[in-house]
């Protein structure tokens, strides 16, 4: 991962050190938010296969008996029974949080009427229909309940994965890499102020010291005297 493109100043490494103290926080707190996250989802999950395969079991019997119905009592009366339903489950939808995601809580409440037509002209088909379909009725609000949880759960844990992600392999790197860049090339430059500090101190020290001037001005005599 390659650093941020800024320059080597303190203030920068200050500011960069700030981020990456905040980027490794955000980190610490989004990975435990996926640990909990991916426990209630595999909790859910296993609850939501269980239970949605129950109701479909059920859901294809009261289809079955439907249409043993069908054909024992005919078409028209089915019908006919079906519309002297006029009662049904009412729900009251509410929700909980799990890691700042909205879970919904679906509480139902009454139910059918267990024999809503006559008895006359019918015959133990159709009530086994009714019946089929009065249990898969009662099963549907807790399936809704688990199927959403879940859904809305494996959404939520695929957003923070991917800041996770981000975190781990992308910003947290480049802040690392451009801290020590900027504190590398801060480095330098002292080491190069420290040598031409101790340069100019030297040259000051050798201008300052008094040079041996050797005296030029007397005679040389060679001891011979010239000749006339």
């Amino acid at each position: 991962m390659s650093r941020l493109n800024i320059a080597p100043t303190r203030s920068n490494l200050m500011r960069i050190k700030k981020d990456l103290s905040f980027a490794r926080e955000g980190y610490d707190i989004l990975d435990k938010k996926r640990e909990v996250l991916t426990t209630e989802l595999m909790h859910l999950a296993h609850d939501a296969d269980v239970l949605q395969n129950q109701v479909w079991e059920k859901l294809a019997a009261a289809y079955r008996s439907l249409e043993n119905a069908r054909l024992t009592v005919g078409q028209e009366r089915v019908e006919w029974a079906s519309l002297a339903v006029n009662k049904t489950i009412e729900v009251e939808i509410k929700s909980r949080g799990v890691m700042g995601v909205p879970i919904p809580i679906v509480e139902s409440h009454g139910e059918p009427p267990e024999m809503s037509y006559s008895l006359g002209d019918t015959q133990a088909t159709l009530d086994d229909a009714s019946f089929a379909f009065r249990t898969v009725l009662n099963r549907v609000p807790e399936l809704t309940e688990t199927m959403t949880s879940v859904w809305r759960l494996a959404r939520e844990l695929r957003k923070t994965q991917r800041r996770v992600n981000a975190l781990k392999y992308i910003f947290i790197p480049a802040y690392e890499e451009t801290v020590t860049f900027i504190e590398s090339a801060m480095e330098e430059r002292e080491r190069e102020e420290t040598f031409r500090l101790k340069l100019l101190k030297n040259r000051a020290e050798d201008e300052s010291d008094p040079e041996s001037i050797e005296d030029s001005s007397a005679p040389e005599f060679s001891g011979e005297t010239p000749e006339n």
